[in-house]
């Protein structure tokens, strides 16, 4: 293999760029796993690594991207052999440790897992880290008791990426879905992936939150957080609960105890960044087999290389980006 290679460079030494230039492997941080990158993808948290004040990268000049899949060149760890096909999400990668968005990545050994058999490499990068978001969500919420014929389970933000997966995952297992979405515009998109219904945001959260309102749903999956997410426990049915994974419109939930106390509700942190590996390696292959949509090659709203990245990583923080964008390496 050739000592060069290319990929999506951040930097603010001087003035604030974005550009992909040739890197060495000697330019790689640390880890015992060298990976030859197959896919990645685009991310909001890599659209925020792409400005100057997106408070995601410390240090300077980095590679981005949070997730990627890709086949083992080297290892020192006897858990992965050369030609292993595997992914790597989520911990520091993209954040403090350079990530997907190059041809090479060399990742700490406990931060890969095998990729399951019945996935392939483009099909992880179309689940990557929103996918894995989604299902630690929705498993979030069958051990709280979330079952198929217990009512209709709400999905916000539906056409991005943790909201798409949610929906077609949700779809997949027999759930009835209300995709909620700020573009109605997309509505034949959703029920593509399976959502039996399509309400505006505006149906979920309108100009006033009250503490307690009509009772809708019997559970939610919420990838916006803010005001929404407070509206959204405020329509969620007794016993209930909301798995909340995103910030997109705000970190300030204005809510009250009332659904808690009066209703039973529940709120469920989903944090997939730090989620253990045993435990992580055991979700990925479900979401390869009774959690796999039929449609998954529908996620994704088109596959770009390393060169139409930086215009891709504006899309997202503009919510121009529909599902998944697939970034090929290789």
């Amino acid at each position: 293999m050739t000592n060069l290679f290319q990929a999506l460079v951040v930097d603010k030494t001087d003035t604030f760029s974005v550009e992909v230039k040739p890197l060495s492997l000697e330019d790689l941080p640390s880890g015992e796993v060298l990976i030859k990158v197959a896919y990645s993808s685009v991310n909001y948290k890599d659209g925020l690594a792409g400005i100057p004040n997106g408070n995601i990268v410390r240090n300077y000049p980095f590679v981005p991207g949070i997730d990627l899949s890709g086949t083992v060149v080297s290892s020192t760890d006897s858990r992965f052999q050369e030609g292993q096909s595997v992914i790597a999400t989520s911990y520091g990668i993209g954040v403090s440790h350079f990530g997907g968005f190059s041809e090479y990545a060399r990742i700490p050994a406990d931060w890969v897992i095998p990729l399951p058999e019945s996935l392939n490499l483009r099909e992880a990068m179309i689940y990557g880290t929103a996918g894995f978001t989604a299902a630690m969500s929705i498993e979030a919420l069958e051990a709280h008791g979330l079952t198929p014929d217990n009512g209709k389970v709400l999905v916000t933000g539906a056409t991005g990426g943790v909201g798409g997966a949610a929906v077609a995952i949700l779809a997949k297992q027999g759930y009835q879905v209300t995709a909620s979405t700020g573009r109605i515009d997309e509505a034949r998109y959703l029920q593509t992936l399976g959502a039996a219904e399509v309400i505006s945001r505006e149906d979920v959260a309108g100009s006033a939150v009250k503490p307690l309102d009509k009772q809708l749903w019997q559970a939610a999956v919420d990838s916006v957080g803010g005001p929404p997410l407070a509206a959204v426990l405020s329509k969620i049915t007794y016993g209930g609960a909301v798995a909340a994974s995103g910030l997109t419109a705000g970190t300030a939930v204005p809510t009250t105890v009332l659904p808690f106390i009066l209703r039973g509700v529940s709120l469920l942190g989903i944090d997939s960044v730090s989620c253990p590996s045993e435990k992580r390696a055991k979700l990925w292959q479900r979401m390869g087999l009774d959690m796999k949509p039929a449609v998954l090659e529908e996620l994704v709203d088109r596959e770009i290389s390393l060169k139409e990245l930086p215009a891709a990583l504006e899309d997202i923080l503009k919510s121009n980006t529909r599902g998944r964008v697939l970034v090929r390496l290789s």
